[in-house]
This record gives C-alpha cells, structure tokens and sequence, in this order.
C-alpha cells in the first residue's frame, strides 16, 4: 500500500507540473474562533466537474503559513482514504467532509498559538485550488502575558512585598486573578503556587496530576485562599507588549554575567529582563534557540516554534537556571527603549 501510495503521489506531481491549472481564491476569508472551542475553517473545490476527494488521485493539505515560507507549519494531509495531522494538530483536526467538493477542517480544542493565516491546496492534476484564510482567536490575554517567577535562591522564598518587587524588577506587575485565569484559558500550567495582587497564592493546571492537587481532580486555578503576607511563595507576574525591541547580541565569544551586561550597553541598549522575554516570545512570537543572559542573573531562551532540541514538546520560554556569574557560559539577550 505504501508503495501504491508514493508512486501516485510521484505522477501527480509530475502532472501537476506539466498541465495543471492553479485557481486562486479570490478573497482571503477571516474566521473567528473562541479559546477553547471547535472552529471550522472553509475550502471547498471551486469546480463541480472535479472528481470527488474520494478518489485516490485528489490530495488536500492545509497548511498554517508563516512569514518565512520555510517556517511553515503541516497542519494536514489528505489522499483518498489516507489521512495525517501533524504536530501540535495532531488529533484536534479533522476534514469535515460534507460532500464531494468540502476541503474544509475543523480544528478542536482552539489555542492561541492557532491563531494566523492557512492555506488549503486542492490538487487534482486538472485544475488545482489554492485557497488562504485567517483565523482569529478571541476570549485568552490579548495585551499582555502572565509567567511564573522566583529569584535566584530558589522556589517558595517570596513573601508578598518581595514578590511585588520581583515583578517590578524585571519589569512587570503581579499579576490580577482574571490575568491568571486567561493565562491558564491559554495553556498555562504551573504546579508551584505563587502570589498574586489580591494577597491570595494559586496556580493554573491544565493537566491534572499527584502532586498538583490529584490526577482525578479538573483542570483550574488552585486557591489556596489568602494566606500571611509573611509567607513564602512564587509569584505570576504580568507584562504588557514592549514599547521598544528585544533582541540576541551577536558576540564572536560566550560571556560573563558582567561582560554579558556591559555588551548590551556597548551596543546602547540594557540587559534584558524576564519580562522582556516573555513578552516578545509571546506577544510577538521570538524564537531563537540560544541560551542567554538576563538581568537577574538566569539563562534563558524563547522558542515559539518547538523543533527537536529546542523545547520539542511546546512553545515555552525555557530556564536554562542561574549558572556562576563569572563563568564565560553564555550569549545575552538586550532591550533597547524606544527613543
């Protein structure tokens, strides 16, 4: 069957090459979708004398299309009865199927990261459609991000008035009960508890297990209510968008905590900040798979598009930890204000 299917796949591209006619659409069609729920995203054959999807000549792939074509992204694949999802759509998205000439998929389980343009090709040998769309999605944090913190000695060691300074030094604030309850609509899942500015300590859990409040209890925000403001916890902290442009300084050599931070000067800039980092992964989907510097001493790195060696799993900003400052361990990460 394997070979079956590479060797049609072989002729169709052959004569798709040499006498197909590509079609166009001619508008690109904006979806809405709602975080958490099912959407449904259209393509439909633009002739009725095409053959059904049915058959084994007919191929639809979807694609989610990236500003760097090379980044695109493998939604799925459909020829005749043979049919894959790929990645992070593996098993949310299926072909809808409502008649001979539907293309159209449904994507379950909406996220954020699902937001952005697609493209369904049709291809049939004969006349091929290509057709784009975009898909927003409403109801997660739209201006901001909410991230997990604690210092450099280690977890649980914030009363309430340290956690309220931790945030402002890597310029952010504690974060509100509704921002975390968005973060945690979006995917957020974080099993230490931490502060947030109404006093209280809680935590967001997607995935349900032991020791975060039991394997059979539901996914939610954790409370543990309002405790002493002279207790110790972790705190969520919130960042807006930058008003100014996160970046890797390119450097010939690894550097210093210090070097690291003079670097960044040198170039008219500042060490970047964890704030810094969280928003521009998030808000503005930086990727880049070196580990560098931070102003409160940590190692980090964003990846927003997960790849084999660099958070394979999901996109994430990924602590590397608070290595020797005086170890030439790293590259750093600067911000620069806009003027």
């Amino acid at each position: 069957m394997t070979s079956l299917l590479c060797i049609t796949i072989i002729s169709l591209t052959l004569a798709c090459s040499a006498y197909s006619q590509v079609t166009p659409s001619p508008l690109t069609v904006k979806v809405l979708a709602d975080l958490g729920g099912n959407v449904t995203l259209p393509c439909r054959l633009l002739s009725k004398d095409t053959i059904s999807f049915g058959s084994i000549g007919v191929r639809v792939k979807w694609t989610k299309v990236a500003d760097d074509e090379a980044l695109n992204e493998d939604v799925l694949l459909s020829m005749g009865f043979h049919k894959k999802t790929y990645g992070s759509f593996e098993d949310r998205v299926f072909l809808q199927e409502l008649d001979n000439e539907d293309a159209s998929i449904v994507i379950t389980d909406v996220a954020m990261d699902d937001m952005g343009k697609y493209r369904c090709e049709i291809i049939n040998g004969m006349e091929d459609s290509v057709q784009e769309l975009v898909l927003e999605v409403h109801g997660g944090l739209t201006d901001g991000v909410v991230f997990p913190y604690h210092p450099p000695v280690g977890r649980y060691n914030l009363n309430f008035h340290d956690a309220v300074q931790a945030c402002m030094d890597q310029n952010a604030t504690v974060a509100t009960y509704d921002q975390l309850v968005g973060a945690w609509k979006e995917g957020l899942d974080w099993c230490n508890a931490g502060w947030l500015s109404d006093g209280t300590v809680q935590y967001p859990i997607t995935k349900p297990r032991e020791p975060c409040g039991g394997s059979n209890s539901e996914p939610g925000v954790r409370n543990y209510g309002h405790r002493d403001k002279k207790s110790h916890y972790d705190v969520f902290c919130y960042v807006s968008a930058l008003e100014g442009h996160f970046y890797w300084l390119v450097q010939p050599n690894r550097l210093t905590f210090d070097e690291a931070v003079q670097a960044c000067l040198d170039d008219g800039a500042e060490i970047a900040k964890v704030g810094h980092i969280y928003s521009a992964w998030k808000l503005e989907g930086y990727d880049r798979c070196d580990a560098g510097w931070l102003a409160d001493g940590s190692v980090r790195y964003p990846i927003s598009r997960p790849r084999k060696n660099c958070s394979p799993t999901e996109p994430a900003v990924r602590l590397v930890g608070f290595p020797d400052k005086d170890q030439k361990s790293h590259g750093v990460y600067c911000y620069k204000a806009e003027q």
